[in-house]
């Protein structure tokens, strides 16, 4: 008798599912505003056939292979692919378990406080290895861990039971089995979302954005029932993992609070696109301003005309509205860290796919993350005065997530022979920005500035977090407050009587430009003697891991993982994103 995984696995080759296209050229996270004038840095080309596949379906959850047998080879009106499997599995969702940065980190923070290393792994791996960890929790008796060995270490090793479903990352069957229910509130943030484990097959609910479903097929292949979920068109499913505290101690290691770690869905909440929790939308549907997490992070087809799943019926609805799962944010760092080192991270998505999410993440960020403009250019005498305004076009703080990325303003000036005699924020090769006090002293950091009068301060727009004892810290479980808090706000962001989890902190509350949407950095530039016409340059530079960060990492690199990712991030390409870029001549 042919089994139904037997079944899964011929029909997955026999469809050449997972099986490398034809590869694209390469784009790097090359130091440049035109896409076209990327360098193809990417030689290798890797191709592994097919998702994870698991002989066993466990009691909660299913592994994303056996959704790609429906709801892969899709196509919309224009013939473009809309796979939902083809687009997921380079994302960083998808490999949220096999980041390199994120297992050395964990690490890290468990040998700097390993009397909380159960409570450390516990909060990790709640949102990165979300469907193991509810597996062990809902079922504690049928999956416990050996004695001494903690359930990171069991997640991550092959032998381990639930090591298949750690590896799928944030896969199908967990975020569509997300309930409506607490979203939104501090019931549900950090990884604390509600799932239905007690309706057994097949009446236990995969939720989707559509009413009219077609139920009969999932329900006979894969014991769910789809169904009808508001949730799934909302921004409080994603406020779920992505508004994290944690604990933080003091220097005596005790609790004595907790830390906003990373706060999107209440920035989005306090900006002009977002909304009171609970409210619901329907497919398609807009009101004014609002513009959820997933109309960016999940663009709909262009031409709609949809059949999600395949093989279909005649009668089967075509759908206009359908949400793309490019999962698109701004790690293109790391994107290329795991396309550059498969065998060892060991990704399930050829090169073709990750180059495809990569080319999305730079048209992301450099198309609809921000704009740059020099409102105001004089040369007066041996002094050039310049104004650059920086505008966030994004529904949060820019940048944000976990404290460890930074955007900032590199100006230049050059002279009539186009000599540069003023360099303010230029990239270094190591990850580093020159004048930042940071990447030189762990202690430091670079203040705000609302004026720069030499090239040796630089406007960064970052979060510095601080310790109980008011000191710059890179340890999150230290993690007590912010020193500075100076990311570009959302439009429409109020400073007044703001929660203190997402305020401004450190000399940004005195600069009156700095508000909701906006900053303005006023230049003053000595010229020295320098003959003009003068051309100033200005670009928005990002990078998802700050020099500082990887510095204090390395204290740590007697740690198997942390050695691996300090490795993997010496041979990586560290030069920024341009996400906005301007030139200007004097007269």
């Amino acid at each position: 008798m042919i089994t139904l995984i037997q079944l899964q696995k011929t029909m997955l080759l026999a469809a050449g599912i997972g099986l490398a296209a034809s590869l694209p050229p390469c784009l790097g996270t090359a130091y440049s505003a035109d896409l076209s004038q990327l360098s193809p840095t990417r030689t290798k080309k890797y191709s592994k056939p097919g998702l994870p596949l698991s002989d066993t379906v466990l009691e909660n959850f299913i592994g994303s292979s056996k959704c790609s047998f429906c709801h892969s080879d899709l196509t919309d009106k224009s013939g473009a692919d809309m796979s939902i499997t083809n687009h997921w599995r380079s994302t960083m969702m998808a490999n949220a378990a096999k980041d390199p940065l994120w297992l050395a980190k964990v690490k890290s923070e468990v040998a700097r406080n390993p009397h909380l290393a159960k409570v450390i792994e516990e909060k990790c791996v709640s949102c990165h290895m979300p469907m193991a960890y509810r597996q062990m929790k809902t079922l504690p008796d049928n999956y416990r861990l050996d004695t001494g060995v903690s359930i990171f270490d069991h997640f991550t090793s092959p032998e381990s039971t639930l090591h298949e479903a750690a590896m799928d990352g944030i896969s199908c069957s967990l975020c569509h089995q997300i309930q409506d229910k607490g979203l939104g509130s501090n019931e549900t943030f950090s990884g604390k979302f509600i799932l239905d484990t007690e309706t057994p097959a097949p009446e236990r609910a995969l939720f989707g954005p559509y009413k009219k479903t077609e139920a009969q097929t999932m329900r006979t292949a894969i014991g769910f029932t789809p169904t009808y979920g508001p949730q799934m068109n909302d921004a409080t499913l994603c406020a779920a993992c992505h508004t994290l505290y944690t604990p933080y101690v003091d220097a005596k290691g005790d609790v004595v609070g907790e830390f906003p770690e990373q706060t999107v869905y209440l920035e989005w909440l306090n900006s002009i696109y977002g909304e009171p929790a609970g409210t619901r939308h329907e497919i398609g549907e807009t009101k004014g301003d609002i513009r959820i997490c997933q109309e960016c992070h999940m663009p709909h087809s262009e031409s709609g005309g949809v059949i999600i799943a395949k093989p279909a019926k005649k009668e089967t609805e075509k759908r206009d509205h359908f949400s793309q799962h490019h999962f698109v944010g701004g790690n293109v760092f790391m994107l290329n860290i795991l396309m550059d080192n498969p065998t060892f991270t060991k990704v399930s998505a050829p090169t073709s796919k990750f180059v495809d999410t990569r080319n999305r993440t730079l048209n992301l960020l450099t198309t609809k993350t921000a704009d740059l403009s020099i409102t105001k250019l004089r040369h007066r005498g041996d002094t050039i005065e310049a104004a650059v305004k920086v505008e966030n076009s994004v529904g949060h703080k820019f940048p944000t997530g976990i404290p460890t990325r930074r955007t900032w303003i590199h100006l230049t000036v050059t002279d009539a022979s186009r000599n540069i005699i003023f360099d303010s924020g230029k990239p270094l090769e190591n990850g580093g920005i020159m004048g930042n006090d940071a990447d030189q002293d762990l202690s430091r950091f670079e203040p705000h500035y609302d004026t720069i009068t030499s090239a040796d301060q630089v406007q960064i727009y970052e979060s510095v977090m601080k310790n109980t004892d008011n000191e710059v810290t890179y340890t999150l479980l230290r993690g007590a407050g912010y020193l500075k808090d100076n990311r570009l706000l959302p439009k429409g962001f109020e400073q007044q009587n703001i929660n203190p989890d997402i305020a401004v902190y450190g000399k940004a509350l005195e600069d009156n430009n700095f508000t909701g949407g906006s900053d303005t950095v006023n230049y003053v530039i000595p010229l020295n003697s320098a003959v003009g016409p003068f051309t100033v340059s200005a670009e928005l530079l990002y990078s998802a891991v700050s020099l500082a960060f990887m510095n204090d990492l390395a204290h740590d690199n007697s740690i198997k993982e942390v050695k691996q990712f300090s490795k993997f991030y010496d041979k990586a390409d560290k030069m920024p994103v341009v996400v906005a870029a301007v030139q200007e001549k004097t007269r």
